[in-house]
């Protein structure tokens, strides 16, 4: 029996999204005021989905402990109140879109979780605005 199991959990951070090969006219046009040079942030919300066999002996896909954990020390430490531009390894070099953002968050949890799971990220940079990971 597979069963999708989830948790929420979210974050703060600061982030600039440019492209530092254009000019400042062609970064607004594209960004808007998303490409202030002194950055602008966001409450994030992240979705996770871990999808699985329910394990027999204890009942449950994975111990909703343990995730939570993971996602505390993997995503939150690591993002809460920083600049993503400035602060992070992850988006030093990579433009720190939502798009980018979730798919980054998913590759640190799936490297963490065991591969019989099926993870699915879902980031959330506004209450109307998110993005999914894998779609």
């Amino acid at each position: 029996m597979r069963v999708a199991i989830f948790r929420r959990a979210h974050f703060n951070a600061a982030h600039r999204l440019y492209n530092p090969d254009w000019t400042y006219d062609k970064n607004l046009e594209v960004f808007g005021i998303c490409t202030s040079p002194n950055f602008h942030g966001h409450n994030y919300e992240i979705e996770v989905k871990v999808v699985g066999e329910v394990d027999p002996l204890t009942g449950m896909v994975i111990n909703l402990k343990t995730l939570s954990e993971l996602i505390k020390t993997e995503i939150e430490d690591r993002f809460d109140h920083k600049n993503l531009n400035l602060d992070t390894d992850e988006f030093r070099d990579l433009n720190p879109t939502a798009e980018n953002i979730c798919f980054v968050i998913w590759k640190i949890l799936s490297e963490k979780l065991e591969s019989k799971y099926d993870v699915t990220v879902r980031l959330y940079e506004t209450p109307r605005n998110y993005v999914e990971y894998p779609a």
